[in-house]
């Protein structure tokens, strides 16, 4: 359920699920790109051995996937709590530890996530050892974190052990060894090394084919895996039959208006408004849209996501109204639900800067880049990619406004943080 957002001078955000490590909560939250849990093969699977553990554990997750945030926390702080009961140190204590962090991960909590995930990562090495795949479990979700905020360099070494670990404890072809492959790719790719992303997915994606079979729901998010790094790189062609391939095994899977589908549609209505092919992107989105809606809720951060994505769209077309009230209803979605000084606030005041930008009304989009910019730098650091793309949209503003000077100084900080390729 964590939210990944790009944010491009198309103003895209491209709606992402939770990583592929991720701590599994009690269900399973199935949405798009790096959506399934990493666990250790189902017969080494850690259950909860306190039924309360586990009964606060799924009052968080149902909370939690429809974005009720504070009761999520109260939930996982029960079971947090419950566990302890059994040993401070005990399996039960750690579980809970990482779904509490995934919460706050996905609320941009970084300093809280980041002391619990290492808590879980220190008692897990401690009750089954450092090589032991619940420890590079718990490491990966380290990891994950660490990419979020743009910790490139601390996040890499982590992927990579907790990918050594799982090949030799459960062997190279386990469905558990390609979700450390997808993540360690995923990280490769927000960097813009494609090259060395490509073949970690592509043997993601066999391993779960040989393992699970060609139209296992595990399957469908390998294929968006691999299908969105062909659309960042403008290789649509190849992209194309990968999306559909992922939504037809979603939709025989789940139903048509389930939110992975409605995840697998913005996908391929995204690709269809790269190539400029608009009449067949609308209705993906609006379908994308309306299945999040229904079965979401009208309030959820899914939600909020597809209506900039839709609202990019009517931009592009010059629909200038519709979008810009579809933006505006994706921001208060997001502050009521995550707060103010989170990252998709800044992404939203971006998209809404873009969009007057786009009207030439520069009056009024420059206080939004300089409002974008200072949430994003608050949450990330001073040096993450997104923050780049921002300063860039900004300095083509001051470029228009006959304030090269200016510009040229963002654009020089923007090319100083962007990813080594």
């Amino acid at each position: 359920m964590i939210k990944a957002i790009l944010i491009d001078t198309g103003v895209y955000r491209l709606k992402n699920g939770r990583p592929e490590n991720a701590l599994p909560l009690v269900s399973l939250v199935l949405l798009s790109l790096l959506s399934c849990a990493l666990v250790c093969s189902s017969s080494a699977r850690p259950a909860f051995a306190n039924a309360l553990v586990e009964k606060y554990s799924r009052a968080g997750t149902e909370a939690f996937e429809h974005a009720r945030y504070a009761e999520a926390e109260k939930s996982f702080l029960s079971a947090i709590k419950a566990a302890e009961a059994s040993g401070a140190n005990s399996p039960d204590v750690a579980k809970s530890l990482c779904n509490l962090a995934e919460l706050y991960l996905d609320q941009g909590k970084y300093a809280k996530a980041e002391s619990l995930y290492k808590h879980a990562l220190a008692i897990y090495e401690k009750a089954f050892g450092s090589n032991h795949c619940y420890s590079a479990r718990a490491l990966d979700n380290l990891a994950v974190l660490y990419k979020a905020q743009g910790n490139y360099a601390a996040a890499e070494p982590m992927h990579k052990r907790a990918l050594s670990i799982l090949e030799k404890t459960l062997g190279p072809n386990d469905p558990d060894v390609a979700s450390a492959l997808n993540n360690l790719a995923a990280l490769y790719k927000e960097q813009g090394k494609y090259a060395e992303a490509e073949p970690l997915f592509k043997r993601a994606l066999a391993i779960d084919e040989k393992a699970l079979g060609p139209n296992h729901l595990k399957v469908a998010t390998a294929l968006g895996n691999l299908a969105e790094l062909y659309m960042t790189q403008g290789k649509y062609t190849q992209a194309e039959p990968m999306f559909k391939r992922s939504l037809a095994i979603d939709e025989k899977a789940l139903g048509p208006n389930h939110p992975a589908v409605s995840n697998d549609l913005n996908n391929l209505a995204s690709l269809y408004r790269y190539q400029g092919k608009i009449e067949q992107a609308e209705p993906l989105f609006r379908r994308s849209l309306a299945i999040a809606e229904k079965t979401l809720g009208p309030e959820h951060p899914d939600v909020a996501a597809k209506l900039s994505n839709l609202a990019g769209l009517l931009r592009e077309e010059g629909k200038y109204s519709l979008a810009e009230l579809m933006y505006k209803r994706a921001m208060a979605i997001d502050l009521k639900v995550v707060g103010p000084n989170h990252a998709d606030i800044g992404a939203d005041l971006n998209c809404l800067a873009e969009l007057y930008s786009a009207q030439g009304k520069y009056a009024q989009s420059e206080p939004l880049y300089k409002s974008s910019l200072s949430i994003l730098e608050k949450a990330y650091g001073p040096k993450h990619p997104n923050i780049a793309t921002v300063l860039n949209n900004y300095a083509a503003v001051l470029r228009k406004t006959n304030r090269v000077k200016e510009a040229v100084a963002l654009e020089a900080r923007a090319e100083a943080m962007r990813p080594i390729r």
